[in-house]
């Protein structure tokens, strides 16, 4: 079994690099606590869900690097590829986390903008004279 486990995580243009090996449950994220780094109660417990879902949040040291995309993306990804990484572990968790829809790469992206109109799908005002 190898002692460090590197997962993949991408949520819009958010990508997530997730090292994990055992340890006593520190959390590092871009080189800050995850506590300093999701400061919003919710996009950290939605970074950390498939270890919530798990009961593994103290047997793992994790550590993430983490770029593009918002801090909602942001938290996705880590999500995704803390998931990715208990699989990869342990291979029995893999129904729970599918059960929670936790191992599914969301594939819903921005729309590129359009040439004539404001946004990708919004119009300018018409103006009949």
């Amino acid at each position: 079994m190898k002692e460090v486990i590197d997962t993949v995580g991408r949520r819009k243009t958010s990508v997530a690099r997730v090292f994990m090996s055992p340890g006593k449950g520190r959390i590092v994220i871009n080189k800050l606590p995850v506590e300093e780094y999701f400061k919003d109660e919710f996009k950290r417990s939605q970074a950390l869900k498939p270890l919530v879902a798990a009961e593994k949040l103290n047997e793992f040291d994790i550590k993430v690097n983490v770029r593009g995309g918002g801090v909602t993306g942001q938290s996705g990804a880590v999500s995704l590829g803390i998931a990715r990484a208990l699989v990869e572990f342990d291979e029995s968790i893999r129904a729970l986390l599918r059960k929670d829809r936790l191992l599914t790469r969301d594939p819903r992206m921005v729309e590129r903008k359009k040439y004539g109109r404001k946004k990708a799908r919004k119009s300018f005002q018409f103006s009949k004279r």
